[in-house]
């Protein structure tokens, strides 16, 4: 018996029923944009402190800020190496020009002392009273942080072979550890005068605490350790991402994008988080000197985004060496932190996003510069200070509420053409507007952005209906949360995939029978699925029924009812077998249909889950279906020395002859055109020498659906 192939269909989108695009709570809002406001840790949306432009320069990178005790900051920029001096007021000053394209690291010391690292040449300067003179240089390519100690030493990072280096005078210095590391990226003083130090590419913090003497207080699981920061009980705050020593590499003219040797750090007491308490397990003892290096490991130089994992975190180092994470993100780099009071602030490159962590490590996000590259924060007596990239700025937070701002939503996906219902919130005044179209990110083609929704009485969206939309409100005093669109997708028609004729016998099978199954495939083309296609035929071995069988689904995902028709070859109507049906098979008794050629039509309807004015209906068509249940008639007359036989069958072609003698073996036999193709056949059967006496020989002929059609001839063959 013959078979359809599934005539294929996809779409996207959701039950045709109104729905509710939610936007509520603080993850929600994060996936939008903003200016001007904060978003509040239980997700409401409320005007921020201003941010105001203090510095800017024609820069691309400001890549590290230090603060004197004057007030005043530093800032060592990139790609041309220029030191500026800000002062309280907002005066900028160009300090010095470094030999170099990139001052990465800055720091001055108590009595107002600055130092700059430039590189990629590594080299320590010291500027005083506008005079730059070169301080140190470690024969390192790379300095990245440096940190003025409080004997009044100078502690070096350097890259590319995880070196820090302690400097005492101009020319003087040695090695004060070696990391075994590619990169130190980070230093800081903890409240025992003892170094800290961050490292890459294994993002490892180090407590160095004399020299060659060093222990490793924490793994972080992410490349580099960007920043570390110090409480005065002890507590140390880092934060780690990937990526970051790629990042200002890749920003130097000239400077090598190969692979970089990374070398594993030294045998040594590694803090490991337990993953029930969140706790690091007790380190060892710190070992008196690092041991020498292992072989080093050769990993390419930049980054690979993963999806799916953090990007970054920060960490709590508790006193007693115990580790907590506080925050972290598979979508945003902090790329610096600040220690404000109780609370901790970072800074990503999210758009410049500044978070406030509260004692209770409950984020919120406090403002959004929308500008890239988000590289340091500092706290000065004028308030925080942010530093961004790209066209390099200074930004300060004021501690004063700005007049509002915007946010903007991300852009939502109805799956389909949708018709747009209300717009709904809650909080206090603000103006909504919305937009729509048909590509998912707006462009030219969208519509504009409508006339403000004001007022919840009369919220009704006027934007054209489209598969996405995306909505902005304007706040001035109060905050908004829990804002809704209401809308109705347009309604998917079903699809019928395929429809399968086969015969199943009545009753378990007992014996042996030659009746088979045969199928073929066909595709739906869209038009008559009867033209060209080569029916299957069905045929009977017994008591026997036809199951048709369907498969169908809907896009949106809505409730089928279905209907079922046959019709022959030579009927015009289609006469319904069942309708309202649920289940996708039905069982039909054999011998309701004579031998023909039949057609069998699925109806799938989603009334059950739509409005009747709404509901959509698809139907299919079965390839043609030939009905088979009688055999061949067979004749045979014997003439001299052969036998010849004609067969004939009504509804199919004839497959195959053959014949036994004497209830032997069955010997094939061929048409005697040569191929068993066509209704009527006649087959010669050459009688071969037979014993004297009587032989009995049976002639059996089989058609296309496996119905077989036998005769007997008797044979007498003389002594």
């Amino acid at each position: 018996m013959k078979a359809l192939v599934f005539f294929s269909l996809t779409a996207m989108s959701f039950a045709a029923t109104t729905q509710i695009w939610e936007m509520n709570g603080y993850q929600d809002f994060l996936r939008g944009r903003s200016q001007g406001l904060s978003l509040t840790h239980d997700g409401r949306l409320v005007p921020g402190p201003r941010l105001d432009t203090v510095f800017t320069s024609d820069q691309p990178q400001i890549w590290s800020v230090a603060q004197a005790p004057d007030g005043s900051i530093y800032l060592g920029t990139g790609n041309r190496g220029r030191l500026y001096r800000v002062d309280a007021s907002g005066n900028a000053k160009l300090v010095w020009t470094a030999d170099q394209p990139e001052i990465f690291a800055v720091t001055v010391d108590q009595h107002g002392v600055v130092y700059a690292g430039t590189s990629p040449d590594g080299r320590v300067y010291r500027i005083e009273n506008g005079k730059a003179i070169e301080y140190f240089a470690p024969g390192a390519r790379y300095i990245w942080a440096l940190q003025s100690a409080p004997d009044g030493s100078l502690f070096i990072a350097t890259g590319d072979q995880g070196k820090i280096f302690r400097a005492t005078s101009a020319g003087h210095g040695n090695v004060y550890y070696e990391t075994g590391q590619s990169h130190v990226t980070a230093l800081a003083i903890d409240n025992q005068g003892r170094l800290l130090a961050g490292t890459e590419p294994n993002g490892i913090l180090y407590r160095v605490s004399a020299p060659n003497k060093a222990f490793a207080l924490y793994s972080a699981g992410l490349p580099e350790i960007r920043a570390i920061v110090t409480a005065p009980d002890g507590t140390i705050y880092a934060d780690a991402l990937g990526g970051s020593v790629a990042k200002r590499t890749s920003s130097i003219p000239g400077a090598s994008t190969g692979a970089t040797p990374v070398v594993t750090a030294p045998p040594m007491s590694i803090t490991v988080t337990d993953a029930q308490s969140g706790l690091v397990q007790p380190p060892k003892p710190e070992a008196s000197k690092p041991a020498a290096p292992v072989t080093p490991a050769v990993v390419a130089q930049g980054t690979t985004e993963v999806t799916g994992v953090d990007r970054s975190a920060l960490y709590k180092i508790n006193p007693d060496n115990t580790v907590e994470t506080l925050w972290s993100s598979k979508d945003e780099n902090a790329y610096d932190l600040v220690l404000s009071g109780s609370d901790l602030i970072f800074i990503t490159d999210a758009q410049g996003r500044i978070y406030r962590l509260d004692r209770e490590r409950k984020p919120a996000l406090i403002a959004q510069a929308n500008e890239g590259d988000a590289t340091r924060l500092v706290e000065s007596r004028s308030g925080l200070l942010a530093a961004t990239g790209n066209l390099a700025k200074i930004l300060r937070l004021s501690a004063n509420p700005g007049p509002g701002g915007w946010f903007e939503s991300p852009v939502h996906d109805a799956g389909t053409v949708a018709r747009w219902g209300r717009l709904g919130w809650r909080g206090g005044g603000a103006a909504f507007r919305t937009r729509t179209g048909n590509s998912p990110r707006p462009d030219a083609t969208w519509s504009d952005w409508s006339d403000p929704i004001t007022d919840p009485a009369h919220a009704n969206i006027s934007s054209p209906n489209a598969r996405y939309i995306q909505w902005r409100a304007e706040l001035r005093s109060s905050g908004i949360e829990d804002v809704t669109v209401a809308y109705l997708p347009q309604n998917t028609p079903p699809v019928v995939h395929s429809i399968s004729v086969t015969a199943q016998p009545a009753a378990p099978k007992t014996s042996t029978s030659s009746t088979a199954a045969y199928s073929v495939t066909v595709t739906d083309g869209g038009g008559d699925n009867s033209a060209g296609t080569q029916s299957s035929t069905l045929g009977r071995g017994g008591a026997q029924q036809i199951q048709i069988a369907w498969q169908a689904d809907d896009p949106d995902g809505d409730k089928l009812l279905y209907a079922l028709y046959f019709r022959g070859e030579d009927e015009r109507e289609w006469k319904l077998l069942r309708s309202n049906l649920t289940d996708n098979t039905y069982l039909l008794d054999g011998d309701v249909l004579a031998d023909g050629r039949y057609y069998f039509k699925v109806s799938a309807s989603d009334r059950p889950s739509n409005p009747a004015e709404l509901a959509r209906e698809t139907e299919l068509v079965s390839a043609p279906v030939l009905i088979d249940n009688t055999p061949p008639v067979v004749n045979a007359t014997r003439r001299a020395n052969e036998i010849e036989v004609d067969a004939e069958d009504r509804a199919s072609t004839l497959r195959r002859c053959e014949f036994s003698i004497d209830a032997g073996p069955w010997s094939p036999v061929e048409a005697a055109d040569g191929v068993t193709d066509s209704n009527r056949e006649r087959f010669n059967i050459r009688v071969p020498d037979l014993p004297a006496g009587e032989h009995l020989v049976v002639i059996r002929v089989y058609d296309a659906a496996g119905n077989a059609g036998l005769t007997k001839l008797v044979l007498r063959t003389p002594e």
